[in-house]
């Protein structure tokens, strides 16, 4: 099937559950210096291997977290997360400039105890997916649910400052990588790669 669902849309809505919570939470956002603030929103640069053995591409990210602080001790850290990132920068020829790929998606985010300025942590996210890719005569798009699993590590650069570095590995499970008129079996797209960037916390 496909469905081209409006990147902004799929934004909008991510932030709205993301955030919604926040706006009722009667408890105070930080225990002391060292608590995390409930709300974090980031930006950053990606580096990314589109699945297409096409060589890395570049693009953007923007994410915002939601850390709730009135959480048992037992799921302390655990958090949800809302994110889009777009990667359609060409770095090399082969037609690569004909790719694109744009992402919205949301799920759950686990942070570990800090050592240090350091807070290293792991996510699953659920979301949309938009591929763009080259064919014989011009290019193809197709629409997918994708299925996301990373990690990476926060470093508190300076008081409600921190920088991340991220790593995200992704199936677009039942993607043709073939023009059906060629009769090729579905496959797993599997995009991943590196972002890296910095985030406020509120």
């Amino acid at each position: 099937m496909r469905l081209k669902i409006p990147l902004p849309l799929a934004i909008v809505t991510l932030f709205v559950c993301a955030t919604s919570t926040a706006f009722t939470q009667t408890a105070p956002a930080a225990v002391g210096p060292s608590a995390f603030s409930p709300l974090a929103v980031g930006v950053g640069f990606s580096s990314y291997d589109t699945g297409w053995q096409a060589g890395s591409m570049l693009g953007g990210t923007l994410w915002i977290d939601y850390t709730p602080n009135f959480l048992p001790r037992s799921l302390k850290g655990l958090g949800v997360e809302a994110m889009a990132r777009d990667i359609s920068i060409a770095t090399r020829g082969n037609r690569q400039d004909l790719l694109r790929e744009d992402l919205a998606s949301g799920g759950l985010i686990y942070s570990l105890p800090r050592f240090g300025k350091y807070r290293p942590y792991a996510k699953y996210l659920m979301g949309f997916g938009n591929d763009d890719f080259p064919v014989r005569v011009g290019t193809s798009h197709e629409t997918r649910t994708v299925t996301s699993v990373g990690g990476g590590i926060d470093y508190r650069l300076y008081r409600r400052v921190w920088v991340r570095a991220d790593y995200e590995y992704q199936f677009w499970s039942d993607f043709f990588k073939y023009p059906a008129s060629e009769n090729k079996p579905a496959g797993i797209l599997s995009p991943n790669g590196f972002t890296v960037g910095a985030m406020y916390h509120f």
